[in-house]
């Protein structure tokens, strides 16, 4: 069955004490409403729509930025949920099929859950868990395998609230039914607002058929405050180090190492102590990255290492074999196979071709200030310690370039290019000149 997403994103989230909307904080390095969104992918949907509203410009650009073809409604009046669905169902007109509702402040939410939510047969099906602390949670109340109805808190009898089977929010249901329900929707409550959770009881007047899939708690875990972000974070990374590790990751410290939400890493490559990995990052297998290093927007690949102490940035491309040593930069650059970049030196917006050396203490001077500059080293070129590559520059083949050189020129292939000041030695002037400035300093003391 045809399925669309309803992706509820309009809060402010008062409680994060932020300007910032509550769905774009982070977690993994990504906004939380990317999560709640690509678990929903899993369900390949035919439409998904993103109900906006504090910070809707920003909310609608994230929404983009993780799905293109997404459709942003606005929900100008926050009145409650239902509200906020209602904000949805124009863009989902012509669609026959079901229709899930996912909240973008709820991350946790597995792909295997929201495929059991879809494949349920019931008209509707609400997504439910045993709560170890129901606390003020909207409560499901079931008789046998049917669900009845749902309680919100503040509306619930004492009876009521001491139910532990609770509400998540998500829902599946028939997108033409869930139009007609919400036609039927009254803010006659405690709050004054127009529930979403009230369709079952409309649809159960109907006639119709609801149950509850359920889910263990920690999918259904909401963001709230920072305290809850905080949390959300943990969650997040135990998770990920698991899986890495269960997929046959080596990771020497786990609790050292942080993920983000894309990170993808081969079988039997090793991550040392305290590395953190921004978006965009893959490491295939047998690579490793050595202690306190940095990646983002990055692929490395097979038998590469990297570190300690190394950052590579978005853009950087490591071919096989290639080693990146302590406190080198990466940005831009492709470096090809068997390429040694040892220590303390910059590579940006740089090609390094096979089995090149690349000295201590390089750097590739990318930036005059307005416009960035492309530096080309050719293969098996060997570019001596403190070297600095005023780009554009290209090095061929079989180069060299002198310990200590600024290189402003093309290099041919095969040559040596040294581009130092003659050094000139002025016998005995050091002494001369230290005197002469400790007599100047004992003056100045003596003033005070």
């Amino acid at each position: 069955m045809a399925t669309a997403l309803i992706i509820l994103a309009a809060g402010q989230g008062t409680r994060m004490n932020s300007d910032r909307p509550k769905v774009l904080h982070p977690i993994g390095g990504v906004p939380m409403l990317w999560h709640a969104m690509a678990a929903g992918d899993s369900l390949f949907p035919e439409t998904t729509v993103v109900v906006t509203g504090h910070g809707a410009e920003a909310v609608e650009k994230a929404a983009k930025t993780h799905n293109p073809e997404a459709i942003c409604v606005l929900q100008a009046e926050r009145l409650g949920t239902g509200h906020a669905v209602r904000q949805a169902m124009p863009a989902l007109e012509g669609f026959s099929g079901r229709a899930i509702v996912l909240y973008g402040d709820t991350p946790f939410i597995t792909a295997e859950t929201l495929e059991r939510l879809a494949e349920a047969r019931a008209d509707v099906t609400v997504l439910g868990f045993e709560a170890a602390d129901p606390g003020r949670y909207g409560r499901l109340v079931t008789q046998g395998t049917a669900l009845e109805r749902i309680v919100e808190w503040k509306d619930a009898t004492e009876a009521e609230r001491a139910i532990r089977l609770c509400n998540s929010g998500v829902m599946a249901i028939d997108a033409d039914l869930l139009a007609g329900l919400l036609s039927e929707l009254t803010n006659d409550n405690a709050a004054g607002e127009y529930y979403l959770t009230d369709v079952v009881g409309l649809a159960r007047a109907r006639g119709l058929s609801a149950e509850v899939v359920t889910c263990d708690e920690a999918e259904t875990l909401g963001i709230n405050a920072r305290s809850e972000l905080a949390a959300a974070e943990v969650a997040f990374q135990a998770r990920r180090r698991a899986d890495a590790m269960e997929t046959g990751v080596t990771l020497l410290a786990p609790e050292s190492t942080f993920f983000s939400f894309d990170t993808v890493i081969g079988r039997d490559a090793v991550i040392g102590p305290n590395v953190v990995f921004g978006p965009g990052v893959t490491i295939e297998s047998e690579a490793e990255i050595r202690a306190f290093c940095h990646l983002e927007g990055c692929h490395v690949s097979r038998g590469a290492t990297v570190g300690p102490f190394a950052r590579l940035r978005p853009g950087a491309e490591l071919a096989e074999d290639v080693h990146v040593g302590n406190f080198v930069e990466i940005k831009n650059a492709t470096l090809d196979e068997g390429v040694k970049v040892g220590h303390l030196t910059y590579l940006g917006d740089a090609h390094v071709g096979e089995h090149t050396n690349i000295g201590a203490g390089t750097v590739t001077c990318n930036y005059d200030g307005v416009s960035k500059h492309r530096t080309t080293i050719g293969a098996r070129a060997f570019i001596g310690s403190d070297t600095m590559l005023v780009a554009p520059v290209k090095v061929g083949a079989d180069a060299m370039t002198a310990s200590g050189s600024v290189i402003t020129a093309d290099v041919p292939d095969g040559a040596l290019a040294v581009g130092r000041a003659r050094q000139e030695t002025k016998p005995g002037l050091a002494v001369k000149l230290f005197e002469k400035l400790k007599a100047a300093k004992a003056r100045k003391l003596a003033r005070r």
